[in-house]
């Protein structure tokens, strides 16, 4: 007689080396201990983080790693040829290595799945996603340690709600345990962060934020891994993260999720968006190849916190995540103050707001800092650019990249302005919403989402956008 394990159980015997034995029971509410004789792996060493703030300490050592350079940039190369030549015609075109399975594939010639990196891309790129485990570990803890329960609560957000909160800290225990295992010894551990918020609001935006650029980076960088079972792993990781970004865009009375497709990113726009806010990290850590671009600041970021969201000024508590302020702000200019459909914004499943946070057709104002601040953690991060005169403003949102021209450009001022573009994903799906992407480039270089890196040489500075 043939034994088999179900799903989970065959995962308890390759992680553990123990053979488990199918069971039944009883289903229940809540599981208070683990079936006998079903031992789970250790989760990764973590600790709550007792000091927050900027790291004010001189640097002794600055700038990514690196090695030989080859080339500025990667010269473009043609399609490979064996998917032009592909009749895509429903047929079958090779022989079936085994039933009811076609040709093809990758990974699929049954050999051993190792859940491990396999080239230098693929550790520096899951290394920077543990970077960004670990501060969510943080900063979700540290919310509910900062504010009261009455803080929480004027925003609609309860005892429950508070929960998810907590329960979400503890799922990225699971994923940087996941990380850190296909990583090896040196994964980076815990640091110290530093986060640009004074009230529940503030962090609600930073968070929706920080989890959009988190899992938008990975979705950059997740087809072109080596490594085929660390892709999976991770996968299965950051489909979480995109419900928790949803969850915190209703926290903050948005509508979960106005785009159709969310972006993918490059790993230095990720490594540049969330650096600013990592404070230091213990001696030895393992420091990162990706470039730190300069700063953009929205000078008229749309503010969801406002009953008006896109008549707004300076309303920013940092460059990089632009993350909302609500300070010097009228009472009755505050959305959470209203009880009125379409105006209200507490938290809830979803809000149809009646006034659009953006537009086409607003003119986006904007400042950037130049190269050479130091950021990130222990400050020893530099940032740069290889950008020549920024002349586009490139909006990075779905499946499109969109640039509009720079106007009134001031070089000495470091600013300019632009105009959001009218351009569609699909029709009925404007192509500029949701939380997404805005840089200034030097060239409206053609890039679509597998090869958005390609416009790194071309970035001066970098922001995200509250578009919707």
């Amino acid at each position: 007689m043939k034994c088999f394990l179900a799903p989970g159980l065959a995962i308890v015997a390759a992680l553990t080396g123990v053979a488990a034995a199918p069971f039944v029971s009883t289903p229940t509410t809540t599981v208070v201990s683990e079936p006998t004789g079903l031992p789970s792996p250790y989760a990764i060493s973590h600790h709550n983080v007792t000091t927050h703030g900027p790291y004010r300490v001189p640097a002794t050592t600055t700038g990514a790693i690196s090695t030989d350079i080859l080339a500025s940039t990667i010269a473009p190369a043609p399609p490979p040829p064996q998917i032009v030549d592909y009749p895509a015609d429903g047929q079958l075109h090779g022989a079936q290595p085994m039933p009811y399975t076609p040709s093809g594939g990758i990974g699929t010639n049954g050999s051993l799945p190792l859940y491990k990196v396999a080239s230098d891309f693929d550790y520096q790129s899951i290394a920077l996603a543990l970077y960004h485990e670990w501060i969510e570990l943080d900063l979700f803890h540290w919310g509910l340690a900062t504010f009261s329960e009455d803080d929480f609560q004027a925003y609609g957000i309860g005892a429950e709600d508070r929960f998810l909160l907590q329960h979400m800290a503890d799922q990225e225990i699971g994923h940087a345990s996941v990380l850190a295992n296909m990583l090896g010894p040196s994964a980076p551990k815990q640091c110290t962060y530093n986060y640009p918020v004074s009230n529940v609001r503030e962090y609600i935006d930073f968070n929706q934020k920080l989890t959009r650029w988190a899992e938008a980076g990975v979705y950059g960088f997740l087809p072109h891994l080596n490594s085929g079972p660390a892709a999976q792993m991770l996968l299965q990781s950051i489909t979480v993260e995109a419900r928790q970004q949803m969850v915190f865009r209703q926290f903050g009375g948005m509508f979960p999720m106005p785009e159709w497709h969310t972006p993918g990113i490059p790993q230095s726009w990720a490594w540049t968006l969330l650096a600013p806010y990592v404070a230091s990290c213990p001696e030895n850590q393992t420091r990162l190849i990706w470039q730190n671009f300069p700063a953009l600041y929205i000078l008229n970021q749309p503010n969801p916190a406002r009953i008006n969201g896109s008549d707004v000024w300076g309303e920013i508590t940092t460059g990089w995540s632009n993350t909302l302020s609500t300070q010097g702000i009228p009472d009755d200019e505050l959305c959470i103050h209203s009880n009125e459909t379409g105006i209200a914004c507490q938290a809830a499943i979803a809000r149809n707001r009646s006034l659009p946070l953006s537009y086409p057709g607003r003119e986006v104002f904007l400042r950037w800092d130049p190269p050479g601040h130091l950021v990130g953690p222990n400050s020893s991060y530099v940032t740069t650019t290889d950008a020549r005169e920024p002349r586009f403003a490139l909006w990075l949102s779905q499946l499109n990249v969109t640039y509009t021209p720079l106007l009134n450009v001031s070089l000495d001022a470091r600013t300019a302005y632009t105009v959001q573009p009218n351009v569609s994903t699909w029709l009925n799906d404007p192509a500029v919403n949701g939380t997404m992407f805005l840089a200034i480039t030097d060239e409206d270089l053609f890039v679509t989402p597998y090869n958005v890196t390609m416009v790194n040489p071309h970035v001066a500075a970098l922001a995200v956008y509250q578009a919707g």
